[in-house]
Protein backbone atom coordinates (compact mmCIF):
# COMPACT_ATOMS: atom_id res chain seq x y z
CA UNK A 1 0.00 0.00 0.00
CA UNK A 2 1.13 3.26 -0.67
CA UNK A 3 1.17 6.77 1.05
CA UNK A 4 2.44 10.19 0.11
CA UNK A 5 4.04 12.54 2.48
CA UNK A 6 6.41 15.93 2.41
CA UNK A 7 10.00 15.97 3.92
CA UNK A 8 10.75 20.00 4.66
CA UNK A 9 14.47 20.67 5.53
CA UNK A 10 14.33 23.53 7.07
CA UNK A 11 18.35 24.09 7.41
CA UNK A 12 21.21 22.60 5.96
CA UNK A 13 24.77 23.90 5.60
CA UNK A 14 25.28 24.25 1.23
CA UNK A 15 28.01 21.38 1.63
CA UNK A 16 25.22 19.00 3.08
CA UNK A 17 22.50 19.67 0.65
CA UNK A 18 24.10 16.65 -1.86
CA UNK A 19 24.13 14.15 0.95
CA UNK A 20 20.31 15.13 1.79
CA UNK A 21 20.01 14.36 -2.12
CA UNK A 22 21.91 11.34 -2.25
CA UNK A 23 20.06 9.60 1.51
CA UNK A 24 17.02 10.55 -0.10
CA UNK A 25 17.57 8.81 -3.20
CA UNK A 26 18.62 5.90 -1.50
CA UNK A 27 15.42 5.64 0.73
CA UNK A 28 13.56 5.81 -2.46
CA UNK A 29 15.43 4.04 -5.23
CA UNK A 30 15.50 7.22 -7.92
CA UNK A 31 17.38 10.19 -8.33
CA UNK A 32 16.41 13.04 -6.32
CA UNK A 33 17.44 16.52 -7.17
CA UNK A 34 15.97 19.38 -4.73
CA UNK A 35 15.26 22.88 -5.11
CA UNK A 36 17.49 24.54 -2.46
CA UNK A 37 16.75 28.33 -1.27
CA UNK A 38 18.59 30.75 0.93
CA UNK A 39 17.45 30.13 4.88
CA UNK A 40 16.75 33.57 6.25
CA UNK A 41 16.57 32.18 9.64
CA UNK A 42 20.00 31.09 9.58
CA UNK A 43 22.47 32.97 7.29
CA UNK A 44 24.67 30.45 5.47
CA UNK A 45 21.70 27.42 5.60
CA UNK A 46 19.62 26.19 2.87
CA UNK A 47 15.86 24.77 2.56
CA UNK A 48 13.94 22.83 0.14
CA UNK A 49 10.90 20.62 -0.11
CA UNK A 50 10.28 17.32 -1.50
CA UNK A 51 6.73 15.62 -2.25
CA UNK A 52 7.29 11.87 -2.16
CA UNK A 53 5.39 8.90 -2.71
CA UNK A 54 5.96 5.54 -1.64
CA UNK A 55 5.06 2.42 0.83
CA UNK A 56 4.18 3.05 4.29
CA UNK A 57 7.06 3.13 6.52
CA UNK A 58 8.86 5.29 3.82
CA UNK A 59 8.51 8.67 6.34
CA UNK A 60 10.19 6.19 8.81
CA UNK A 61 13.14 5.36 6.53
CA UNK A 62 13.42 9.11 5.60
CA UNK A 63 13.52 9.90 8.86
CA UNK A 64 16.20 7.31 9.74
CA UNK A 65 18.64 8.11 6.58
CA UNK A 66 18.92 12.18 7.83
CA UNK A 67 18.79 11.76 12.08
CA UNK A 68 22.61 11.47 11.96
CA UNK A 69 23.50 15.16 10.70
CA UNK A 70 23.72 17.60 13.80
CA UNK A 71 23.75 20.58 11.52
CA UNK A 72 20.16 19.69 9.90
CA UNK A 73 16.55 20.70 10.96
CA UNK A 74 13.67 18.87 9.04
CA UNK A 75 10.88 17.36 8.95
CA UNK A 76 8.96 14.73 7.41
CA UNK A 77 5.19 13.95 7.01
CA UNK A 78 3.40 11.24 5.62
CA UNK A 79 -0.38 10.60 5.07
CA UNK A 80 -2.62 7.82 6.82
CA UNK A 81 -3.27 4.99 4.30
CA UNK A 82 -6.01 1.91 4.78
CA UNK A 83 -3.01 -0.47 6.20
CA UNK A 84 -0.70 2.86 8.31
CA UNK A 85 -1.59 6.15 10.67
CA UNK A 86 -0.05 8.87 9.06
CA UNK A 87 3.36 10.07 10.62
CA UNK A 88 4.93 13.34 11.32
CA UNK A 89 9.00 13.01 12.21
CA UNK A 90 10.68 16.45 13.55
CA UNK A 91 14.33 16.75 14.09
CA UNK A 92 16.62 19.47 15.14
CA UNK A 93 20.30 19.71 16.50
CA UNK A 94 19.88 20.42 19.73
CA UNK A 95 16.47 17.95 20.50
CA UNK A 96 16.96 14.97 18.19
CA UNK A 97 14.39 13.65 16.53
CA UNK A 98 10.52 13.70 17.57
CA UNK A 99 7.82 11.28 15.96
CA UNK A 100 4.59 11.20 16.41
CA UNK A 101 1.66 8.91 15.26
CA UNK A 102 -1.31 11.52 13.20
CA UNK A 103 -4.64 10.38 12.23
CA UNK A 104 -6.35 11.83 9.05
CA UNK A 105 -7.02 15.17 10.25
CA UNK A 106 -3.38 15.72 11.13
CA UNK A 107 -4.09 15.65 14.81
CA UNK A 108 -1.22 13.70 16.78
CA UNK A 109 -2.67 10.71 18.73
CA UNK A 110 -0.63 10.16 21.72
CA UNK A 111 -0.72 6.25 22.70
CA UNK A 112 -2.64 5.50 25.90
CA UNK A 113 0.62 4.33 27.64
CA UNK A 114 2.71 6.94 27.05
CA UNK A 115 -0.46 9.55 28.49
CA UNK A 116 -0.56 6.60 31.43
CA UNK A 117 2.97 7.26 32.11
CA UNK A 118 3.26 11.14 31.70
CA UNK A 119 0.46 11.41 34.86
CA UNK A 120 2.54 8.98 37.11
CA UNK A 121 5.86 10.86 36.56
CA UNK A 122 3.90 14.33 37.44
CA UNK A 123 2.14 12.39 40.40
CA UNK A 124 5.46 11.06 41.68
CA UNK A 125 6.91 14.80 41.36
CA UNK A 126 9.66 13.73 38.93
CA UNK A 127 7.91 16.69 36.23
CA UNK A 128 5.10 18.72 35.64
CA UNK A 129 2.12 17.38 33.78
CA UNK A 130 1.29 20.22 31.65
CA UNK A 131 5.54 19.56 30.41
CA UNK A 132 5.10 16.63 29.83
CA UNK A 133 2.07 16.54 27.60
CA UNK A 134 3.71 19.31 25.65
CA UNK A 135 6.80 17.14 25.12
CA UNK A 136 3.95 14.20 23.90
CA UNK A 137 2.46 17.07 21.42
CA UNK A 138 6.21 17.90 19.66
CA UNK A 139 6.08 21.24 21.33
CA UNK A 140 10.07 21.64 22.30
CA UNK A 141 10.28 20.98 18.48
CA UNK A 142 7.59 23.10 17.09
CA UNK A 143 8.85 26.29 19.11
CA UNK A 144 12.43 25.85 17.65
CA UNK A 145 11.25 24.76 13.82
CA UNK A 146 8.67 27.66 13.95
CA UNK A 147 11.39 30.33 12.79
CA UNK A 148 12.60 27.80 10.01
CA UNK A 149 9.02 27.04 8.84
CA UNK A 150 8.58 30.56 7.33
CA UNK A 151 7.78 30.68 3.65
CA UNK A 152 9.75 33.35 2.55
CA UNK A 153 10.27 35.25 -0.46
CA UNK A 154 11.14 32.47 -3.15
CA UNK A 155 9.78 29.48 -1.04
CA UNK A 156 7.75 27.24 -2.80
CA UNK A 157 4.23 27.38 -2.84
CA UNK A 158 2.59 23.90 -1.29
CA UNK A 159 -0.29 22.62 -2.91
CA UNK A 160 -2.99 20.25 -0.36
CA UNK A 161 -4.13 17.55 -1.95
CA UNK A 162 -6.82 17.15 0.16
CA UNK A 163 -9.30 19.92 1.88
CA UNK A 164 -10.96 18.13 5.13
Amino acid sequence: MTTRGVLYVHSAPRALCPHVEWAIAGVLGTRVSLDWIRQPASPGTWRSEFSWQGQAGTASKLASALRGWQLLRFEVTAEPCPTAEGERYSCTPALGIFHAVTGMHGDILIPEDRLRAALLRSQQGETDLEAEIAKLLGKPWDDELEPFRYAGEGAPVRWLHQVV
